[in-house]
Formats: C-alpha cells, structure tokens, sequence
C-alpha cells in the first residue's frame, strides 16, 4: 500500500478557459482518459465520514483503489494497485474494504464519471486540466498539485491572476456523482 498526502487547489473553469489554457500550454495531444468508479456502504458510512473511496481506471488495464480523507491543508490518501480480474470482479459484485485497508465495510459501486485529464509541470508542482463527463453533464476544472501548501497556494493565485481565472469553490468528483444520482448522505 502506498500513503500519501495529496495538496492541491482547485477552481472550475468554463468550456472556453478550458480550451484557451489547453491551447496556451499546447497540451490538445496529451488528452488521456481515466474513469473514477465510486463506492460506498450501504449506509454510506464513507460519504458520511468525507471520505472518497474510488477504484481508477486508466487506460485499458491499470487499476488503482483509493481511500482518500480530505483536510483543509490536503487530502490523506491510500493507494493499492489492483490487477484488472480482481478490478473488473470489485466493479461488479462490491468488497470488503478489509482487504486493503483498515475499515472494515461492504461496499458496492454507486457510480462513475470519465475524466479528460491533461497534466503539464508548471513551476513547483504540476498543472491538471480535467473535462469530466457523469450522466450527461460535461464541466471543466483546473487543479493544480503541490508537495508545500503555501508555495502551492500563492503560484496557483498568480496562475489565476495571470490567466484572468475567478477562484471559485470546486465541488469533489464523487460529490457531483453523488448529487446527479440524488444519493444523500
């Protein structure tokens, strides 16, 4: 299992910001795709405790499931690699979250959305534009990843300020999941 703590700031952009900053950064050919599966108890015990449990796909055959529990300085994350067999069973029958980390819940999947996501270095951390598409909703947003908070947070407020970007709230990937299905915690 890998352990990390994952510092990032967000903001929504509209379509065209999105394709201004792909075109800006000359980034239109490194579009990848991944799908975020989401998956809660049936008490939704996770979602209850702000906590994101996903299984990621990208690509054709790499798998990883996530735990992740946010903070207001980052997100506390844990990570093990799934091969695709035991992926594909996961997303189709549920799992005991035992068996990878310490809570002990059955889950089932509750549902998904495909992430357009394009990554770029961009002063001291990495620069992430995401088109995500869920149950025929289609939004935009920029993310910027850091290993320090405060060096991270004032390069992503010159990046807005350079690029005329209002920082607004983002709302989490599962949390628009969640809210189009009408799932309440």
């Amino acid at each position: 299992m890998k352990t990390n703590i994952e510092i990032e700031f967000k903001t929504p952009l509209d379509e065209k910001k999105y394709y201004d900053l792909l075109n800006e950064f000359e980034l239109e050919n490194n579009i990848f795709k991944q799908t975020n599966f989401y998956f809660d108890s049936e008490d939704l015990y996770f979602r209850k405790n702000k906590i994101v449990l996903r299984i990621r796909k990208k690509g054709e055959h790499f798998y990883k499931i996530t735990m992740k529990s946010h903070s207001e300085q980052g997100a506390y994350e844990q990570h093990v690699l799934l091969d695709e067999k035991e992926a594909v069973e996961m997303l189709q029958n549920g799992f005991n979250t035992k068996e990878f980390f310490e809570i002990d819940q059955t889950v089932t999947l509750l549902g998904s959305l495909d992430n357009y996501r394009v990554s770029t270095p961009y002063k001291d951390g990495e620069l992430f534009l995401d088109k995500v598409e869920y149950y025929g909703i289609t939004d935009y947003e920029l993310e910027y990843e850091v290993d320090h908070y405060e060096t991270g947070k004032k390069c992503f407020e010159e990046f807005l300020k350079q690029y005329n970007i209002s920082l607004r709230p983002s709302i989490r990937k599962s949390e628009r999941v969640y809210t189009t299905k009408g799932i309440k915690a």
